[in-house]
């Protein structure tokens, strides 16, 4: 066990676990997190995307480790009035949801680098996976939502 200090939606935290134990279980199993979603654990689906020091990340495969020391943002600390998540609710994005607060969250990142994406920076950021192929209302609520931030 080591020692690793990271701050997870404005909240500091203290935790004595393994350094290599993903982010992803770390936010679920000790902090109760648990709009991160577990999906693949090899980094490819993108359900456990979070944002680490403003950078949208597949927690899955980030150790603790590489963490430490950084902000985290989960879908819990965009709060709920994002306009990604207002966009999200008014073109009815999901279908069964699972993959949404990854998508989301990624959606978030790409907003915050760039205000004005097309739609090829948002096939190239978008790399998540989504079973029931909703891609299409994806990228629509990605512009509804850069025209409201």
């Amino acid at each position: 066990m080591t020692h690793h200090a990271l701050t997870v939606n404005g909240e500091r935290h203290e935790l004595d676990v393994d350094a290599d134990l993903p982010l992803l279980w770390v936010l679920r199993d000790y902090l109760e997190l648990t709009g991160t979603k577990y999906g693949c654990g090899i980094a490819a689906c993108g359900a456990c995307t979070v944002h680490l020091n403003g950078a949208a990340v597949r927690s899955c495969v980030v150790p603790v480790s590489a963490a430490a020391g950084g902000i985290v943002t989960t879908i819990e600390g965009l709060g709920g009035n994002h306009p990604v998540q207002r966009a999200w609710l008014e073109l009815q994005v999901p279908q069964c949801g699972y993959c949404q607060s990854g998508m989301i969250m990624a959606a978030a990142a790409l907003l915050e680098q760039n205000k004005n994406p097309s739609d090829a920076d948002i096939d190239a950021a978008m790399t998540n996976i989504c079973r029931c192929g909703t891609y299409a209302r994806v990228r629509e609520a990605i512009h509804v939502a850069a025209k409201s931030a």
